[in-house]
């Protein structure tokens, strides 16, 4: 994990390669899968080029799902033994400064107030994950804390929320696996970037914050590490008057273009970047390949 600079440059302009290599000991018979792994496309962050190959060569169908995002769906019927998902896009990223929201001439604090049709929009991201409630009151407690020690402020909890998780959660890659739960990360004091955000969101969503689960690429600057740019995991959150707002526990920054959003959801199971169905009981072995990289300006499209 490498913390980030936040960019504020007019444009930036990134690629990004990620490839999937599924293998197996014995052939399957026929299966079927769904991709998340074409970038968002909006006033912030514009895809320039995107190209989906998989190996064995079928048809695939482009979506746009429930969340608004980009899915792709196909189904292998013929025999096969490996499975290749490759993917290649490049974005421009505009830069902004990702603190200016915090400084408009509404200042948001507890306690939160919906009107009923914000609150039926967005009630999908703020139920929190079902934990026993002695977990849950802890989480609320903890979250709390925050709240009372920055005078109910909405804006410096949030920061202050974000800062802490980066400094007090271990990034320890392999500690968790998908079932951990944010009461479990909350304990270890230890996870991966989807631990981080998970709890966050958690903790967001106990305040009445709605809160929403990004998967997508950070952009980190280093060469020569492998596997240092991977699918990365950060947060949204729904702050009043300003709208959805990308915070990183993981970095403990705010999303700026070194973020490359994919997918939005309510958890990773809405956004997981590659899924599928096997009719077989063979055993999978899988591999991960992600490079992100600045282009230089007359290289964009």
């Amino acid at each position: 994990m490498a913390t980030l600079e936040i960019l504020t440059a007019a444009r930036r302009h990134l690629a990004v390669k990620h490839i999937t290599r599924y293998r197996y000991d014995q052939p399957i018979q026929r299966s079927t899968h769904c991709v998340h792994l074409r970038p968002i496309d909006d006033v912030y962050q514009r895809v320039e080029s995107y190209r989906l190959s998989v190996v064995p060569n079928v048809p695939i169908g482009e979506l746009e799902d429930v969340f608004g995002n980009w899915a792709c769906r196909f189904e292998i019927s013929q025999p096969y033994n490996e499975l290749t998902i490759a993917a290649e896009s490049t974005i421009a990223l505009s830069g902004v400064d990702p603190f200016a929201f915090a400084r408009g001439p509404i200042r948001p604090s507890f306690p939160l107030v919906w009107m009923p049709w914000e609150h039926m929009m967005l009630s999908p991201y703020l139920a929190p994950l079902e934990l026993p409630e002695t977990q849950l009151r802890e989480l609320y407690d903890y979250a709390m804390s925050f709240v009372e020690s920055n005078n109910h402020d909405l804006m410096e909890t949030l920061f202050a929320i974000n800062l802490t998780l980066f400094r007090q959660i271990k990034y320890v890659p392999g500690s968790t696996r998908l079932e951990t739960t944010p009461y479990g990360v909350f304990i270890s004091k230890k996870g991966v970037c989807q631990d981080f955000a998970n709890l966050f969101i958690c903790l967001a969503r106990l305040l009445g914050i709605p809160a929403r689960y990004v998967c997508g690429y950070v952009f980190t600057g280093n060469t020569g590490r492998t596997q240092s740019d991977a699918s990365h995991a950060w947060l949204q959150l729904y702050i009043p008057n300003v709208g959805w707002k990308g915070f990183d526990p993981t970095n403990g920054v705010l999303a700026s273009t070194n973020h490359i959003r994919v997918s939005y959801g309510r958890h990773y199971r809405d956004v997981t970047p590659t899924a599928g169905t096997l009719y077989s009981s063979a055993q999978e072995t899988m591999s991960i390949d992600v490079q992100v990289a600045e282009l230089p300006m007359n290289q964009s499209r």
